[in-house]
């Protein structure tokens, strides 16, 4: 069914490296998503909105795969409790939250685990963004609170590593989340920009830490200002220096995916005057995958903006070539 080894243009490898949403329950309502798939997109996330019954989503996951030249990241946030998809299946909220699910013990959360991997196993997902590995030091954080698993980074720690083995175990690829870390922030990222002003001692004790110890697949890079990696008000997710941190003094291998470009962490800034400049600075930074919750022409149109900016950008060119590679490794060493 798929073929990695056709001849890829530049703008598929583009593609590849594009997570983006769609519109409604039914992919034929969504043009725009089914040309990128054929164009080679990376993958698809879905949201409450996507998912009415089982049914009908087992149909629309299995007509992504039909469009798809390259088998597709298939993803969902279901974290549990706050952040959960299913809703409508369910008639509401089905999880535990983190925070919850961890009171409750290690054998509970692993079986939890497991019922949500079965479950995403059933419709055909292979890629749940979670867990959040965030350490929630501040108690009015307003993104965070019950999704972090502790304001203690060794308990986050002991039970990120259940949802991560378990996931693995169960044939779901976790991602962790949201590097450099999130939990002392005091600003939602959706809405604006937040400032952690903490130092790198400070970040690597607390926040870093359990981005050092565990090692899942797929790793999520946050809109947050680390003044510790930047001077200049940079989004961590743009930032050369967290991504260079990560690839070189945590040696993380895997494949690294911004968080949602459409939030107004990032989009909001005035530094950065087009969506593609910020696609473009994070390709440069040494991002592999960006994700977007829609496949609006605005969206596609950023997809080939930087198709044709890379023939003459050689940074750029570089960049994407590079995290194309990593990204068809990974997929070769899971789905075949």
């Amino acid at each position: 069914m798929y073929d990695f080894y056709m001849e890829k243009t530049i703008k598929n490898k583009v593609y590849q490296m594009f997570v983006l949403g769609l519109e409604g329950e039914e992919l034929k309502e969504n043009q725009n998503l089914i040309n990128a798939l054929q164009n080679g997109l990376g993958g698809v996330i879905f949201f409450t909105q996507n998912i009415q019954t089982t049914k009908q989503f087992k149909k629309l996951i299995e007509n992504v795969k039909n469009e798809a030249p390259i088998p597709p990241f298939l993803s969902i946030d279901q974290e549990g409790g706050r952040v959960e998809r299913t809703e409508n299946i369910f008639g509401g909220k089905k999880y535990l939250s983190a925070k919850f699910a961890a009171e409750q013990g290690e054998e509970f959360l692993r079986n939890q685990t497991e019922q949500i991997s079965h479950l995403l196993n059933d419709f055909g997902i292979n890629l749940n963004f979670a867990p959040c590995t965030d350490v929630n030091t501040n108690p009015n954080n307003p993104i965070i609170g019950e999704r972090a698993f502790s304001n203690d980074p060794d308990e986050v720690i002991k039970f990120a590593k259940i949802v991560i083995d378990t996931s693995l175990k169960n044939g779901i690829i976790p991602c962790t989340k949201h590097f450099p870390g999130h939990g002392d922030a005091n600003v939602d990222s959706h809405i604006a920009l937040p400032k952690i002003n903490l130092s790198l001692e400070e970040m690597e004790k607390t926040h870093i830490k359990p981005f050092k110890e565990i090692k899942s697949p797929i790793l999520m890079v946050a809109h947050l200002h680390c003044s510790a990696f930047d001077k200049d008000e940079i989004p961590s997710s743009l930032s050369k220096n967290v991504i260079g941190y990560l690839r070189n003094n945590l040696n993380y291998k895997g494949l690294i995916i911004t968080d949602d470009m459409i939030m107004g962490g990032i989009s909001g800034q005035k530094e950065i005057n087009s969506s593609t400049i910020s696609a473009i600075k994070a390709i440069k930074a040494g991002v592999n995958l960006l994700l977007y919750r829609n496949s609006f022409d605005k969206t596609i149109q950023i997809i080939e903006d930087l198709a044709e900016l890379a023939q003459y950008d050689e940074e750029l060119f570089t960049g994407i070539n590079t995290s194309f590679n990593r990204i068809t490794e990974f997929k070769k060493s899971v789905f075949i």
